[in-house]
């Protein structure tokens, strides 16, 4: 008797660990296929570019975004015995931690002791003696596929040095968070600036290695210049996917939702309204003093270091919109950027002639260079309908969506 139940039990138990098993390997199998169909930065895929970097002086130009798995991208190369020579710097810096529009100066790396040099200060460009002891150059930051986001302009002056010197660039692409939307006016030749280099719309739908293409591809570096390029691509991505940022990109761009939204809100900057910096929620907010008693909601920028130290209406309540909880899906629906906000807001705004006056303040950007058009801000005083705006973004907005099809390497 007791053996039979001694070997029913055995029969039990490997009943259960056999289940066991079978559920470990479903598991393990279905893990697996979803990895499979996870995005991998350029950078994550190591064994596509450590090849070329053996017996090299590589220059990189990174900032906090620049990362492999979870650690810094230079962190990273340097342990696997690249010969990291210096590391330049984009806006906000190398680490990521000034302001918008802030100068950065070159520096010592206080981790690795890697001299760090700024390409927002003094100089744009990696100059002929920067990159003399230079063999190859990485170009490894986030952008968020807008015109007026300042890395697409430090991209083409890198692409502009190596053009020069002779150097080959590698880019370890990353997704564009809103690279499903490619809208706005194309930026005209007589506002280019600081904010705006190239004939496109205000969101181009491109990630950085299809952009770096595009320059290439459309002559646009001074004297015609070709540069090398190698574009180590992201595996399992099209423009369509949605992509949340390991890191954020910049101090006022700390959120996911700002992200999205900054297509839509920047050109605030070249309103009289606070598009929220100086607060810990910026280009999700909208609103200035005078709009108090049409609005409920309400904000106080201050000064924050490192985000804004001097923002617009610094230590005001200012009224108006609360787009925190703006469902973002009705952007990627419509494949637009919102024109209803500004409309709304100047509307709403009782001193008309402020509105997009900067000379009120340092704050203020230029509306026209934000917008790539002079028409804009005219048509907003005008109460010009939302269709007919967008009509006179055309035919240049189509005929962008066509030449950038020829440079597109994810579908």
């Amino acid at each position: 008797m007791k053996s039979s139940f001694f070997y029913l039990l055995i029969c039990l138990v490997i009943i259960v660990l056999f289940a066991c098993t079978k559920k470990q390997l479903a598991n393990k199998y279905t893990v697996s296929t979803n990895q499979k169909t996870q995005i991998i930065t350029g950078a994550d895929q190591i064994s596509e570019y450590l090849p070329l970097l053996k017996g090299k002086r590589v220059a990189m130009l990174v900032n906090q975004t620049s990362i492999i798995g979870k650690k810094a991208s230079v962190d990273s190369l340097l342990s696997l015995g690249v010969n990291i020579v210096k590391v330049f710097g984009p806006e906000h810096g190398f680490r990521g931690n000034a302001s918008a529009g802030a100068k950065v100066n070159n520096e010592f790396d206080k981790k690795t002791g890697i001299p760090i040099i700024s390409l927002y200060g003094k100089i744009k460009r990696p100059t002929q003696e920067h990159l003399a002891d230079v063999d190859i150059m990485i170009f490894d930051i986030q952008d968020v596929g807008a015109r007026f986001y300042t890395y697409i302009n430090t991209l083409a002056h890198v692409m502009e040095s190596c053009a020069e010197n002779g150097k080959e660039l590698i880019i370890l692409d990353r997704p564009n968070p809103n690279g499903y939307l490619v809208d706005g006016p194309i930026l005209q030749k007589e506002l280019y600036s600081g904010i705006g280099m190239f004939p496109i719309p205000i969101a181009h739908g491109l990630t950085i290695g299809e952009f770096a293409q595009m320059i290439n591809g459309e002559a646009w570096l001074p004297n015609k210049l070709q540069c090398k390029i190698r574009v180590i691509k992201i595996a399992n991505y099209n423009h369509d996917m949605t992509y949340i940022l390991p890191v954020f990109p910049s101090p006022n761009l700390n959120s996911q939702q700002s992200i999205l939204l900054y297509p839509s809100t920047c050109m605030f900057e070249g309103t009289i309204l606070s598009q929220g910096r100086g607060t810990y929620i910026p280009f999700t907010v909208l609103g200035a003093p005078a709009l108090k008693g049409k609005y409920d909601f309400n904000f106080k920028p201050i000064s924050i270091q490192g985000m804004s130290e001097t923002p617009l209406h610094q230590n005001e309540d200012c009224f108006g919109l609360d787009l925190r909880k703006y469902d973002t899906n009705i952007l990627r629906k419509s494949r637009q950027i919102n024109l209803s906000w500004m409309m709304e807001l100047y509307k709403a705004y009782p001193m008309k002639d402020k509105f997009f006056d900067k000379t009120q303040s340092k704050q203020m950007g230029d509306i026209n260079k934000l917008a790539g058009t002079e028409k804009f801000k005219q048509q907003i005083m005008d109460g010009v309908s939302e269709a007919e705006i967008r009509k006179s973004w055309e035919p240049g907005l189509s005929d962008f969506k066509v030449l950038r099809k020829k440079y597109l390497i994810y579908p």
